[in-house]
């Protein structure tokens, strides 16, 4: 699939891989191609797709595609984008790259700031809020990648690309590379990828333990593409897992997961008015005796 990624925006006719919604429909048809894989090759039954997931999947999909995407390319790349141009930055080197070393480049960029926000919110309680729920997941399939507080997702969409003038085929091809690499790794389906490939791409197996039940053994294997930057920052580990999620597999609903950054402040303001309210009736009940006599 990777090879098939690249061979289409490398050699795609002009009209399909210039057409302004290109990327917005080889992304998804990445997911519903390894979706498909899911039925005829599955790794768990217990991570089967139903229609609750299905349901939930295709929210956070078309979120994705929609409004962090916007809020993305409004409140991120633009603005660097003008920062650049003010600046009078240029990175022309980077299109005297051969295209394929283009495409590399940009896979690292992308998940070296992945990886680093994503190790982020596993180690500050403030980001873990908004990345809790994504591991709250209580089975693994294709489209799991973006499930999640919103919060989240906007956060670990950002990067610095918009830095560098990168062939914007070349660009593409590394953001469905990521697609297909990020796709298998949460991917019920069963498959056994060569050794050389699981040292340097993040697996099923890598990323299920990342997702196991024991939240200690979540802090490791943060590359959503590269696991080998895992290996080079010591935070790689070798393991698989088949039940995941976390507070004894509590799933939560999406509304549960938007409100979970929040839940903190919930939670002490409906103390402060529970506590307020006590408060009021004890007042009325010292009250009422005086009234009486």
């Amino acid at each position: 699939m990777i090879a098939l990624v690249l061979c289409f925006w490398a050699f795609g006719p002009r009209t399909l891989v210039d057409h302004p919604w290109a990327l917005t429909i080889t992304s998804p048809l990445i997911v519903l191609a390894v979706l498909a894989l899911e039925w005829v090759h599955e790794r768990h039954a217990g991570w089967r797709m139903n229609k609750t997931e299905f349901i939930t999947d295709l929210y956070y999909a078309v979120l994705s595609a929609t409004i962090i995407s916007w809020l993305t390319q409004r409140l991120a790349d633009d603005p660097l984008t003008a920062l650049k141009a003010s600046l009078g930055i240029t990175t022309h080197w980077v299109t005297q790259l051969p295209w394929l070393a283009q495409v590399a480049l940009a896979i690292f960029i992308l998940e070296f700031g992945q990886y680093w926000m994503h190790r982020l919110m596993h180690n500050w309680m403030p980001f873990w809020l908004t990345h809790a729920p994504h591991h709250h997941i209580t089975q693994l399939n294709a489209a799991k990648g973006a499930v999640g507080n919103p919060i989240e997702l906007f956060l670990i969409s950002l990067s610095v690309l918009a830095l560098f003038d990168f062939d914007k085929t070349a660009l593409f091809a590394a953001i469905n590379t990521m697609g297909v690499i990020s796709s298998f790794a949460h991917a019920n389906v069963r498959a056994d990828p060569p050794i050389w490939y699981s040292f340097f791409f993040t697996t099923i197996r890598h990323h299920s333990l990342h997702h196991s039940t024991d939240y200690d053994s979540t802090r490791c294997n943060y590359g959503n593409s590269l696991i080998l930057l895992d290996r080079i920052f010591g935070t790689y580990r070798e393991g698989e897992a088949v039940l995941v999620g976390q507070d004894e597999r509590k799933r939560l609903s999406i509304r549960e997961q938007t409100l979970f950054p929040f839940q903190p402040l919930i939670e002490r303001y409906q103390a402060h008015k529970a506590a307020q309210a006590g408060n009021d009736l004890a007042a009325s009940d010292q009250k009422e005796p005086a009234a009486t006599a």
